[in-house]
C-alpha cells in the first residue's frame, strides 16, 4: 500500500490527485505546519532526511520530490495512463513540463512569497522602511516582471494543444497545477491569462481533483500578506 506523507496546503495535494487519476489504493499519514513559522514538522525528518513534504513509501520505497513522485507513479501504476507514448514530440513536451514547473516556475513564485512578507517581520522600526523599500524595488524590477514572462510563456503554449503535453490530460498538467494554483494565489495570475484561467477550471471540474480534496483537507495556498 502506498502512503502519502500529506502535508496541509503543500504540494503533496497533487499527489493525492494523481492517484486519484490513476486508480490507485493509497493510505494518507497527516502531518500539520507549525502555525507560526509555517513549515513542515520535525516528525517527516523520520520519513525522509530533509523532513519536507511531498514524500511517498511504498513498501520499502521512499520516494520524494514532486516531479520523482510523479515518474515513479505513473511508471509503476500507470498501465499507459497520463503519459504520452515515448519517442513522440507529446512524451518530450511531458518531459519538459515535468521538470519545468519546479525548476522554472516555483523560484519566482517562492521569492514573491519570501519578498511580500519580509516587511511584515518584527524588527527595529528604522528598519523596516529600508526593507520594505528594497523588497519593494525587488519585486517591482525582478520578481514580477520574471513572474509575468513565465505567465506570457505558459499562455502561449497552451495556445498550442489542450493541455500541456498535447491532446489528452497527462501526469504533466497535475505537476502543473501546482505552480499555476500558487500563481492565482499570489495575485498574478488572473483573467488577462484567459487559457491559463481556464486550464485551472478545467482541473478543479475532474472528479480525481475532488476526490483528492475531499480525502486531503485544508488546502488554501500562501498568498501575499494582506
Amino acid at each position: 500500500m502506498i502512503t502519502v506523507h500529506h502535508l496541509n496546503n503543500s504540494r503533496s495535494q497533487r499527489v493525492l490527485w494523481l492517484l486519484e487519476e490513476l486508480g490507485v489504493p493509497y493510505e494518507i499519514k497527516r502531518y500539520e505546519r507549525d502555525a507560526k513559522t509555517m513549515l513542515a514538522p520535525p516528525e517527516l525528518r523520520a520519513v525522509h532526511p530533509l523532513g519536507k513534504s511531498p514524500v511517498i513509501t511504498d513498501g520499502d520505497v521512499t520516494v520524494a520530490e514532486s516531479g520523482a513522485i510523479v515518474e515513479y507513479l505513473v511508471d509503476k501504476y500507470g498501465n499507459g495512463k497520463l503519459a504520452p507514448a515515448p519517442g513522440t514530440p507529446e512524451r518530450l513536451r511531458y518531459t519538459y513540463w515535468l521538470h519545468y514547473a519546479e525548476g522554472s516556475a516555483m523560484p519566482p513564485l517562492l521569492l514573491k512569497l519570501i519578498f511580500g512578507f519580509i516587511p511584515t517581520q518584527p524588527m527595529p522600526f528604522f528598519i523596516k522602511p529600508i526593507a520594505r523599500g528594497i523588497c519593494s524595488k525587488v519585486m517591482n524590477t525582478f520578481i514580477d516582471p520574471q513572474l509575468n514572462l513565465h505567465l506570457d510563456y505558459m499562455e502561449s503554449e497552451l495556445g498550442k494543444s489542450s493541455w500541456f503535453a498535447g491532446e489528452a490530460f497527462s501526469a504533466a498538467d497535475v505537476q502543473m497545477s501546482f505552480p499555476l494554483e500558487a500563481a492565482k494565489s499570489r495575485g498574478n495570475l488572473d483573467a488577462s491569462r484567459p487559457k491559463l484561467s481556464a486550464f485551472l477550471e478545467r482541473i478543479h471540474a475532474r472528479p480525481g481533483y475532488k476526490a483528492a480534496l475531499e480525502k486531503g483537507g485544508e488546502y488554501a495556498l500562501l498568498g501575499p500578506p494582506t
